[in-house]
């Protein structure tokens, strides 16, 4: 594994761990939904950083018999753990926040409480940016999806913060509604990153803008005359490209090849462009 991608991934665990036991202390002391919500929430960061962390070594494994284009698919299913456990905690989150609004219980806000929330806040920025920088350093979709599950972190924190500050001046209810906010915001946050990782384990193909930047690199050897076809498929979070190209039929099989070997090489040079396999059409 990358040192940079694997410090990254550490420090992941880390700073969940740290903010889960922070979190748990502060929500069983004032009985506040929002901050064991909270605890929760980072409960499931850490299992989805471990998740994390193991998919990332597995899909840099080097290519091998059993898998001839690498380990790359193992990145998004991290990304698709993260979204099921979002889903499965944002649901539950719900139900206690209906529970304790029927229930009408008041929490006991102290300093330590209204605290928790302002330190994720900054705990959680610093790490999004952090995460979304070595995501796209890598193209990680692991490492981007953790980016946005820690900035999702960040407006979570602040609803709790409001929910215990409405409880803290007497308005009890201000605490499950943040609960409530809270979950489906982690349910909503989920369900995107569940459709970006899906997309990357079923092959789906890129953008058209980078399909159109595939085309003006093989037109951009000067031997190219035309392109016929352009195929292009997420594997993992790579992209295999597949392009049929016409050169000039009286040229010999050594020259058309050499054609070839180039267009190759300019089409993955391409970000996110892993193999190309060119196919010559003579003309």
């Amino acid at each position: 594994m990358n040192p940079i991608a694997f410090r990254a991934t550490v420090l992941n665990i880390a700073g969940n761990t740290a903010l889960f036991l922070l979190k748990i202390v502060a929500g069983i002391l004032s009985g506040s939904i929002a901050l064991i919500s909270e605890a929760i929430n980072s409960l499931n960061d850490i299992a989805a950083a471990v998740a994390t962390f193991i998919c990332v070594k597995i899909s840099d494994k080097q290519a091998d018999e059993g898998h001839p284009f690498g380990h790359g698919r193992a990145e998004p299913i991290a990304g698709l753990i993260i979204a099921v456990l979002a889903g499965i905690l944002g649901f539950e989150v719900i139900r206690a926040s209906i529970e304790r609004l029927l229930t009408r219980t008041s929490p006991v806000i102290t300093a330590f409480s209204l605290t928790v929330p302002v330190i994720t806040m900054v705990a959680k920025g610093s790490m999004s940016w952090h995460f979304r920088r070595v995501g796209r350093m890598f193209n990680s979709p692991a490492l981007n999806a953790t980016a946005l599950d820690s900035l999702m972190d960040v407006f979570i924190a602040v609803a709790a913060l409001i929910g215990i500050a409405g409880a803290y001046m007497g308005y009890e209810y201000f605490d499950p509604l943040a609960g409530l906010v809270i979950s489906l915001w982690i349910i909503y946050t989920g369900y995107r990153i569940g459709l970006e990782n899906i997309a990357y384990l079923i092959g789906q193909a890129p953008p058209q803008k980078l399909m159109e930047e595939i085309k003006a690199a093989a037109l951009a050897i000067k031997e190219v005359k035309a392109i016929n076809t352009v195929r292009a498929h997420f594997v993992g979070n790579f992209i295999h490209v597949e392009i049929h190209v016409e050169v000039d039929k009286n040229l010999s099989t050594f020259d058309s090849h050499a054609i070839g070997k180039k267009v190759e090489r300019r089409v993955e040079g391409v970000d996110s462009i892993e193999k190309v396999f060119v196919h010559i059409d003579p003309v």
